[in-house]
């Protein structure tokens, strides 16, 4: 257990480079060193908050006492504004239970090996990383194919004896029959057909090869594709949130495929080039060994090159991945907010914008392309050299008569053997570094733990819809709290309206709920039973939720509706349509309930949208009721139709309704106002308006703004 929990600032009061540690003990102390040498040792006794201010370039973490004191306790570089964050975090929670919780705490900012700052977004060190163990993690993968990838193998060895044949019989036919001609010309033929034979049971046995191969490989794509998109799926919103869309999906397909070709494909011809240059140096070395060692000469040169050539190669394709990435991400982006691009013209932009990345993307690439069209001849090259040699001194031997003709022509053409491996192996430390870069992301996803885990025994009881938070606190950046220290009781039933400013918590208020994100401090209850302690499953299908976002998708209005309610029966489709006010709509389209719209429902009004979300929500019959917005976008007439229908749809169940068109929360049993991330008020419609508090100010604005829009259409 830790006693302590530390954080590494790096600027001085002066603002000048430091090494110092800012260390909360178990005891509810905090102290600061700076070189070895103690600064401060503070209790937290007294203290209010512990906070970070983040400036320019700079920042710096301070405590807030209750004398209005704030003392400040160290400055950092932005690179450590997460770090910083963290820390407050812990000291926090402590000031608010008087717990000291000390999580385990590593440093991500350096490789603890080589001391190289990580590039963002990966948690290993591309410089310190086991590749072997990478490499070996990959191949386990390839378990279930085994038996196939065997089978396959085996062909392509006695495919590659075949291939070997025939060299040996071209030298016993030239030595033998054509030099000198001493023999029937029936054992020419004979040889020739010995050698066509050769050659086409090789090519057979090759093609059977390479279909166990190819089954081998879907199958392993297949299976790599499907566990990475299966663990994104269990990954917690604030991991996702961690990475943009363009960069999760080049996981999941492109780096995927990029392994499978790896292991499968160039996997399969390394095993192969290698038997290939065993048996064939076996073969020459028994023919003639002073040949042989001319053979092999160039192969120290090669493999001290390629060592070399690795120590860097795989930095480059990282950069490249990541330009690519960032391609795929705008891209996305573009492609997905395409109807907001042409609302406000903003194409020339957008190409712009995408033109520059694309660019920034070549220039990589194209830095590559040119060591590597430099490096790769200079290694061709040296390979060659020995069969220079060989024909030099081979050719040599013959016209002294210590050489038979048909032991050169054996050596010129095993020579192609022996190089073509070694050419392919100068190719590998590219394919490799591509490689390993791809299944470093890819594990990376796969060893992820998620932040929202079940636990092993979960108490999922029957929810009957009593909600409580107690003292919950939470922040998507844990230096910048949304919601602190609510405590809340909502009884089964009951409809309860979150209002307030924008920004003061209400939708991450319903995110908790969901058990979308855990908080900070506190826990969230449902029917006595913390929200950690049943499984997740069970929360969501007792559940019904619309989002102020409405997304749908694409396909047709039945298979969105169902989406909440696999299997359910027509009947329950159109009645859940019509407590969301969407069946009359629905019925005038040509095909009604099959009518097939694009993705996230653009085929189709905002309000339709909303109104097929709603109806999404209720099919599943929830005891709990979420409505986050579920009328923001619908006009006044529709929205009035639609909220008798939620009346009904609320009665018997707990409700939780966020809305800003406060008119719609005054049939609310109670009305909770949020500001500053707290509980500022709690009551009825007429009681918040009679404390002429922050609620009076909201509905006096809004009835403001109201009479101007009327005004404003009587003058038109």
């Amino acid at each position: 257990m830790n006693d302590s929990y530390i954080f590494h600032y790096d600027l001085n009061e002066h603002m000048r480079p430091c090494d110092g540690t800012l260390r909360f003990s178990r005891d509810g102390r905090v102290s600061a060193l700076l070189d070895g040498v103690v600064l401060f040792d503070h209790s937290l006794e007294g203290a209010e908050e512990a906070a970070v201010l983040a400036g320019v370039g700079c920042g710096l973490v301070y405590l807030k006492r209750g004398d209005g004191e704030e003392l400040v306790l160290c400055r950092f570089s932005m690179s450590s504004l997460l770090p910083a964050g963290e820390f407050c975090k812990v000291v926090n929670y402590y000031i608010q239970t008087k717990t000291a919780v000390i999580p385990e705490q590593e440093d991500t900012r350096v490789c603890e090996k080589c001391g190289r700052t990580l590039i963002e977004g990966l948690a290993v060190c591309l410089f310190c990383y086991s590749r072997s163990s990478v490499l070996k993690r990959a191949l386990e993968l390839l378990r279930p194919f085994r038996r196939a990838i065997t089978w396959a193998q085996t062909f392509v060895g006695v495919a590659s004896v075949f291939y070997l044949l025939i060299p040996l019989l071209n030298r016993h036919l030239i030595d033998r029959y054509l030099e000198p001609m001493n023999g029937p010309w029936i054992h020419v033929v004979f040889i020739a057909g010995a050698m066509l034979l050769a050659r086409c049971l090789s090519e057979t046995i090759f093609i059977l090869s390479s279909r166990a191969y190819n089954r081998a490989s879907l199958g392993y794509a297949n299976r790599l594709r499907t566990l990475s998109y299966d663990k994104l799926q269990r990954l917690s919103m604030s991991s996702l949130s961690k990475r943009t869309p363009g960069d999760l999906i080049r996981r999941v397909m492109e780096d995927t495929n990029t392994i499978k070709d790896f292991i499968t494909d160039i996997g399969r011809w390394g095993v192969e080039q290698a038997g290939m240059f065993v048996i064939v140096l076996i073969i020459l070395f028994f023919t003639n060994p002073w040949l042989t060692l001319l053979v092999v000469l160039p192969l120290p040169v090669v493999t001290i090159a390629m060592s070399r050539f690795w120590d860097f190669i795989h930095i480059r394709y990282e950069r490249q991945w990541r330009r690519s990435s960032k391609c795929n991400s705008i891209l996305h982006d573009i492609i997905k907010g395409i109807r907001t691009v042409k609302s406000f013209g903003n194409e020339d932009r957008e190409i712009d914008k995408f033109a520059g990345e694309t660019r920034k993307l070549a220039e990589v690439s194209s830095g590559n392309e040119k060591l590597w069209a430099l490096l790769f001849p200079s290694m061709v090259f040296f390979t060659g050299i020995g069969e220079f040699l060989v024909l030099y001194f081979g050719g040599s031997a013959i016209l002294d008569g210590g050489l038979s003709l048909g032991i050169l022509v054996q050596f010129t053409m095993y020579i192609a053997y022996v190089y073509a491996p070694l050419r392919w192996l100068v190719s590998f430390p590219r394919w490799l570094a591509d490689a390993m870069t791809s299944m470093v992301k890819v594990f990376e996803i796969l060893d992820e733990e998620p932040d929202i885990t079940g636990k092993e025994d979960p108490s999922d009881v029957p929810l009957t819809g009593g909600v409580r938070f107690d003292s919950v606190s939470f922040g998507y950046k844990s230096y910048e709290p949304v919601l602190k220290d609510i405590s809340l009781d909502i009884k089964p039933g009951e409809m309860i309206g979150i209002v307030g400013k924008s920004g003061v918590g209400k939708t991450t208020l319903i995110n908790l709920l969901m058990r979308l994100y855990d908080p900070n401090a506190g826990g969230v209850s449902i029917s006595g039973t913390d929200l950690r302690d049943m499984s997740p499953e069970h929360l969501h299908e007792n559940v019904g939720v619309v989002f102020q976002d409405t997304f749908l998708f694409a396909g047709t209005i039945y298979d969105n509706i169902i989406y909440a309610k696999p299997g359910a029966a027509p009947e329950e489709v159109i009645a859940a349509c019509k407590a969301g006010g969407a069946h009359d709509f629905i019925m005038k389209m040509p095909d009604g309930y099959n009518t097939v719209i694009g993705e996230n429902g653009h085929t189709i009004s905002g309000g339709e949208r909303q109104r097929l979300a709603i109806a999404r929500a209720v099919i599943k019959n929830p005891p709990i009721l979420i409505l986050d917005e579920a009328t923001s976008s619908l006009d006044v007439e529709t929205e009035a139709a639609i909220q008798d229908s939620l009346q009904k749809l609320t009665k018997g169940r707990t409700t939780i309704a966020i809305a800003h068109r406060l008119s719609t929360l005054r049939a609310a049993d109670r009305l909770i106002v949020l500001d500053k991330g707290k509980v500022a008020e709690i009551g009825t419609h007429m009681e918040l308006l009679k404390m002429k508090g922050i609620y009076y100010d909201l509905v006096m604005a809004q009835r403001q703004t109201s009479k101007k829009s009327a005004a404003a259409r009587q003058g038109d």
